[in-house]
């Protein structure tokens, strides 16, 4: 285990312009805290409000962003070019990752499962996407976080107002089969994953309420699927951070239809590390406490 003071002085980058900067407060605050009470000279560095040049004079970074200018490559890119080591993934890894629709081209082109998709524009034939993909469906800004801006379209001619709602947030909109038969992620840490948690909202869909603001979402760790299986998508969960260039730590959301195949949805470079965040939640599972989790993604901070 590295030494407090090996560490040197270390940036919490946290806050934030993008839509989930609340979300990246709550968990910045957590990992400072975490770090700090290890002796570790950690200190607090909101991009919002400090010009990014001050961070120079610190020996790493640990990004707890969340969304644009903190999950997409352009703070791994400052930090690249200032020579200071941060944690998660590079900038290529990170852009991709944060792309719903390329990330899903690399996974396809590895083989690996995702849902059925379409690219959604003004002039889309809106009423033959909704027979092609079925109904119910989601669409979704491909480059937000944190179910900014996301619809579940149930009824037939509603694709054009929930396209309209997801373009607010990016002029690059998919729309997604809908995968029913459960939710689930798996946390990435180094070149290990973590115990499978799988995600039980009480409301029809696990949005932005359900992830941050409620309390009566359910998650399951151990998840409940059969040793076997749980080790499978382990592995290709790996291999699908692996292949968008993940290193460090990071997170893969699948989901599973009724007939129990897996569908790899999104990986996430910065996972929250909130009260209701999922990497902390299966790295206790795996005896891992939140303190000891923040030190080990710290340790991994890198350069590409």
């Amino acid at each position: 285990m590295t030494a407090a003071m090996n560490f040197g002085k270390v940036a919490v980058l946290f806050g934030g312009t993008s839509g989930e900067r609340e979300v990246s407060l709550n968990s910045g605050s957590r990992v400072l805290a975490a770090l700090q009470g290890q002796g570790i000279d950690a200190q607090s560095f909101d991009p919002a409000s400090q010009p990014l040049t001050d961070l120079r004079g610190f020996d790493r970074a640990f990004i707890a962003l969340h969304g644009r200018h903190g999950e997409d490559g352009t703070i791994q890119g400052a930090l690249e070019l200032m020579h200071i080591p941060y944690t998660g993934p590079g900038v290529m890894a990170s852009a991709l990752a944060m792309d719903k629709w390329r990330s899903k081209l690399v996974w396809q082109a590895a083989g690996l499962p995702v849902p059925a998709y379409r690219l959604l524009t003004a002039d889309s034939d809106f009423a033959a996407i909704e027979r092609e993909l079925g109904l119910p469906l989601f669409v979704k800004p491909a480059r937000e976080g944190s179910s900014i801006g996301v619809s579940k379209v149930k009824q037939a001619g509603e694709l054009a107002s929930a396209w309209a709602e997801a373009a607010r947030h990016d002029s690059l909109v998919i729309a997604e089969q809908a995968i029913l038969g459960g939710e689930y992620t798996v946390g990435i840490l180094g070149e290990n994953t973590l115990p499978i948690v799988k995600i039980e909202p009480a409301t029809e869909w696990y949005d932005y309420e359900a992830k941050y603001n409620r309390d009566d979402t359910a998650y399951r760790c151990p998840c409940g699927l059969p040793a076997e299986q749980e080790a499978l998508i382990r592995a290709q969960a790996l291999q699908a951070f692996k292949v968008l260039g993940g290193r460090g730590w990071g997170r893969v959301d699948f989901l599973m239809d009724a007939a129990g195949q897996h569908y790899f949805l999104e990986a996430n470079t910065a996972p929250g590390m909130t009260d209701h965040s999922l990497v902390p939640m299966a790295a206790r599972v795996a005896g891992m406490e939140y303190p000891v989790l923040v030190r080990r993604v710290l340790e991994l901070a890198a350069n590409d």
